[in-house]
């Protein structure tokens, strides 16, 4: 499976890092563009210039671990889409260009099931995706979920696993872990 992961599921550390070691466990193919990587340091880059040169670092990091992750953005095979916001097209192209299945995106209302379906793509946010990929294939995204709180322990000091987990927005993947 082929999935494009918006800007708004990479920029939250825990949150790319689960996703990152989900894809690197071999469970689904990440994709994403230029513009998608661009639209993520731009956020990080309004937080200040120290978050936006760790931004680019994590950028440099990730695509070096998928290099063949990096899709276009280019097309318009999404013109006519009825879009709450058409510079949203960019996502779907690239999901076009890179043959996904699916977007993973925390704004599900930015892309609405009828106009995805036109193209054949859906989106799906990152807490049922991670969830679905937990309940067919439990141990990678276990282990996944368990080194992001390492990591998250060994630089932010003490963290419970259930708040951290809200806070990447993955509460009901937190509480199928905790079963």
């Amino acid at each position: 499976m082929r999935a494009v992961l918006d800007a708004n599921v990479l920029y939250p550390t825990v949150l790319r890092e689960i996703l990152a070691d989900v894809a690197a466990a071999g469970l689904y193919l990440p994709l994403w563009s230029p513009r998608i990587l661009d639209e993520w340091r731009h956020v990080a880059a309004r937080q200040g210039p120290d978050v936006a040169a760790i931004a680019g670092a994590e950028i440099a990091l990730l695509t070096d671990r998928f290099p063949a992750a990096l899709v276009s953005e280019q097309g318009r095979r999404s013109s006519g889409l009825d879009l709450p916001d058409p510079a949203d097209a960019h996502v779907i192209e690239a999901g076009l260009n890179g043959g996904a299945d699916l977007i993973i995106t925390a704004n599900l209302r930015d892309f609405p099931r009828p106009a995805l379906a036109a193209v054949g793509l859906r989106a799906e946010h990152p807490d049922a995706f991670l969830t679905a990929l937990w309940a067919h294939d439990p141990d990678p995204v276990a282990a996944a979920v368990n080194a992001a709180h390492d990591k998250a322990q060994r630089l932010g000091g003490t963290m419970e696993l259930a708040p951290m987990m809200k806070r990447a927005r993955l509460p009901r993947l937190g509480r199928a872990l905790r079963r």
